[in-house]
């Protein structure tokens, strides 16, 4: 373990570089070209590594194989957010309206330096087995499939034979001193609604002649906010949030159309097919009024359910590296993470690896989002070592 954790501070400079040069040049989803050749062309340096590009789109695949044992994965996302960035480093981001506001580029440089370093150790004769380094494109959107980078990797064969699964995120709420872990649930489905509600619109003097589709809605909205907490237990994490409506074009007349876009959450998925049908019927109250509704849900991805043994032996890894560190038993909260495809494919488990600043809290999926690279080594060190744990452990199925 000493080794690991030297080894990793050692790779500190390159880890930083790397990340520096990916947040300079962030891609969106499902276009990391650039991304995509970056990470293929650092893997080609270390020996013994099997690289496969053009995964499940923009995916690449690094296989160090040696003697029989486990197959382990580890997981990066690529892809990047059209957020325009706010920060004035160096290393900012190059491209207008798009920039790594969600650590991809911190996850990518990561796997690399866990790449780098168990590269070193399988040539040593320091670990036997298999690991597979997946560096995934698009986590952030679906496309027109209704798919993330994820399922095109699953598809595509990159779990093939996989018995165990890891991965991280950067957490904006811990310092680099700390990790969460969490076994079971840890974050949320994400589904997508979009309702219409029609009425027959007409001038804004003279509502009574027609049916107004804003009114209708006044009655649909406090329906939609009593889901949960009211027909789902408070008990039971799941959130329904309306992020769009979209109604008209000028002052004086009561448009005829309105439409509705918003995103359901949940752990549960008996839950997520209740507010599914819930919310449909919250629609269909306009035409109690005369009016017209309907709803469609489009399914994302599923709530992550992290192993317990793996989430286990994620934060035993970790306390064995960094004695000092805090570990943090608690669930992810309602975001939605694609990594929840794998974790169905096969056994695994994500933690959150603690990156804010010292000065300041800056949180995801904001123009302002930065982190401690301090954190950097560290994440590298906790795969690794939970990796070799796992490769060391021949009843990973168990």
């Amino acid at each position: 373990m000493r080794e690991i954790k030297n080894r990793a501070e050692r790779l500190s400079q390159e880890l930083v570089d790397w990340r520096r040069h990916l947040h300079a040049r962030p891609e969106r989803s499902f276009h990391e070209e650039e991304t995509a050749a970056f990470v293929a062309d650092v893997l080609d340096t270390i020996p013994g590594m099997d690289v496969k590009r053009n995964v499940g789109g923009h995916g690449v695949v690094g296989t160090l194989e040696k003697g029989q044992g486990p197959v382990v994965a580890l997981r990066a996302d690529m892809d990047a957010l059209p957020i325009q960035e706010e920060n004035d480093h160096s290393f900012a981001s190059t491209r207008p309206g798009v920039m790594h506001a969600c650590g991809h580029d911190a996850h990518t440089a990561i796997l690399l330096g866990a790449a780098m370093i168990l590269g070193e150790r399988f040539q040593n004769d320091e670990a036997i087995g298999t690991v597979k380094f997946l560096f995934q494109p698009a986590e952030e959107q679906m496309d027109e499939a209704n798919k993330t980078g994820a399922l095109y990797m699953i598809e595509d064969g990159a779990l093939d034979n996989v018995e165990a699964i890891l991965a991280l995120h950067v957490c904006p709420w811990l310092r680099p001193d700390a990790i969460q872990v969490n076994a079971g649930a840890s974050m949320a489905s994400v589904d997508v609604f979009t309702g219409t509600i029609r009425g027959s619109g007409g001038h804004g003097a003279y509502p009574h002649l027609g049916v107004d589709p804003v009114w209708l809605l006044s009655h649909v909205l406090p329906s939609i906010y009593g889901l949960t907490g009211r027909l789902v237990s408070p008990l039971t994490p799941a959130v329904v949030s309306v992020g769009r409506i979209n109604a008209g074009h000028t002052s004086n007349v009561i448009p005829s159309e309105v439409t509705v876009e918003g995103t359901i959450r949940c752990y549960d998925e008996d839950v997520r097919m209740q507010l599914t049908e819930e919310i449909q019927k919250t629609f269909a109250l306009a035409n109690t009024f005369g009016g017209e509704g309907e709803c469609v849900v489009e399914h994302g991805e599923p709530a992550l359910m992290n192993d317990a043994m793996l989430t286990e032996l994620l934060q035993a890894s970790a306390k064995e590296l960094y004695p000092e560190l805090t570990v943090k038993w608690e669930p992810f909260g309602l975001g939605g993470e694609d990594f929840a495809h794998m974790t169905k494919a096969a056994r695994g488990a994500m933690f959150f690896l603690g990156c804010q600043p010292e000065f300041g809290q800056y949180d995801l999926h904001t123009p302002s989002f930065q982190i401690d690279e301090r954190c950097l080594p560290k994440g590298a060190a906790i795969l690794v070592a939970s990796t070799e744990q796992l490769l060391q452990n021949t009843g990973v199925k168990s």
